[in-house]
Formats: structure tokens, sequence, C-alpha cells
């Protein structure tokens, strides 16, 4: 790879109408996709500003590429009560009413309502 001379490389943007901004500092850039992320250590980073556009350069000599864990959120248990409340107060079954609460995040004023606007629209 070439050396990076970005004074040069500054002066000859200025003439197209190009200006570069050069970040002093930078430890780090993470770039976060669904599943995994690109990390980079002590890059050299440049802005361009291009009239209504911005362009980042990164110039860096290793990135490292780190697989993100997903964490299954906990649901919050479900009292027998609740359940059996639910069912009475909107007359649907037990499982129905065991869903709403977990779907309403054991408020079970909420999966009340739930159930009584599904009920509403027909679904």
């Amino acid at each position: 790879m070439l050396p990076v001379n970005l004074r040069e490389l500054r002066r000859m943007l200025k003439r197209y109408g190009v200006e570069v901004e050069e970040l002093q500092g930078v430890k780090g850039v993470t770039i976060s996709a669904e599943d995994y992320e690109i990390v980079i250590r002590d890059p050299q980073v440049a802005i361009l500003n291009l009239g209504q556009q911005k362009v980042v350069q990164i110039v860096c000599s290793s990135l490292e590429r780190v697989r993100r864990e997903t964490r299954e959120v906990p649901r919050p248990a479900v009292a027998e009560e609740d359940v059996e409340f639910v069912a009475e107060q909107t007359g649907v079954s037990r499982e129905e009413a065991a869903k709403a609460i977990a779907e309403a995040g054991g408020d079970v004023a909420r999966a009340i309502m739930i159930l009584q606007e599904r009920r509403s629209r027909g679904s």
C-alpha cells in the first residue's frame, strides 16, 4: 500500500473544492452490523466535505471482525391467580390469558386491555 501523504492529498482535493479535515486522537472505530462488529484500532481518520455530502476515510493496518452474542430477554413469571383472573375477566382460555400477561410484561390490567382490543378488532 502506498503511504498516504495527507498534506498533498488535501492540497490536491482543495483544487476541486473538497475540504479535508483530519481527526486527531482517534483511538478506534467500530462498525456495527446486525450480528457482528468490525473493530479498527488506532486508525487515521479524515472527513472529506463534498458540498452536501461527507465522506469518511479510515486508514488502518489491521481490523478485527467480532461476532455479537444475542441474548434472550427473560420473560416475567406469570402468577397462576393472574392468569385465572384475566381469563375470567375476558372470557379467553388460560393459555391466551398467560400469553397476554407475558406480552404486557406482567401487567394484568394491560393484558386485559390487549385482549379486549383484539376482541373488538375481531382478531
